[in-house]
């Protein structure tokens, strides 16, 4: 026993694999507003940077809001499994490349996944220790609806597109982890960041606990 008086020693970084956490939800129901707070606030969070073959949108610039590439180049990612997920939205390829979410968890930081349900099912094939999953809903189709046209980036064709295939999106729910309503931004966020709190603290991600845990027996 450290004798009265001594201070406390610094307790040294226990180890820890990173997760991957993702974020799904119809569009328009919140999870990219939630994905950019969360990647505003927390430091040891990276976002995983999708290739896609649709145009860019304005604004958008390539390397940070997507990797754009042609559908060639997509075919060849798909046939020498250079994806972990891949899927077609809307007449258009999206994917998530292997190397850098591999390199991010082995290295202790959390992957951040803005993906649909058919990504997420894909993801959980291939990683599932690895994938903590999180479905947004909207707190009604009226509000759905009016989230969609608040954008201002899609055609009255492709919002009505998106509200159709809404029902068929919503449907994937007890697929995932853990189901938050956003009925308020603020909360949902608060929600979210306790959900990946939780997680990280899971005994099985904290890889370097056991080495700890011995250190601290032997001085007893």
């Amino acid at each position: 026993m450290a004798p009265a008086g001594r201070k406390a020693r610094t307790v040294r970084k226990i180890a820890r694999r990173g997760v991957m956490f993702v974020l799904s939800s119809p569009s328009g129901a919140g999870k990219t507003t939630l994905s950019r707070l969360l990647l505003r606030t927390d430091r040891h969070v990276d976002l995983s940077i999708s290739v896609t073959t649709r145009p860019k949108r304005r604004g958008e610039i390539n390397g940070r809001d997507y990797h754009f590439i042609d559908g060639a180049r997509f075919e060849e990612m798909v046939k020498s499994g250079e994806l972990l997920e891949w899927a077609e939205v809307f007449g258009h390829r999206y994917g998530t490349p292997r190397r850098p979410v591999q390199r991010a968890l082995a290295a202790g930081r959390d992957v951040l996944f803005d993906i649909d349900w058919q990504g997420t099912q894909q993801l959980r094939e291939k990683a599932r220790e690895d994938l903590v999953s999180v479905f947004i809903l909207p707190p009604s189709v009226g509000e759905l609806e009016r989230r969609l046209k608040a954008r201002a980036q899609d055609s009255k064709e492709i919002i009505g597109a998106r509200m159709a295939k809404a029902a068929g999106e919503m449907s994937h729910w007890p697929e995932y982890d853990y189901v938050i309503v956003n009925t308020d931004k603020a909360r949902a966020f608060a929600e979210v960041r306790a959900i990946l709190h939780a997680e990280r603290l899971k005994r099985e991600r904290q890889i370097g606990l056991s080495d700890f845990v011995r250190a601290l027996q032997a001085k007893l």
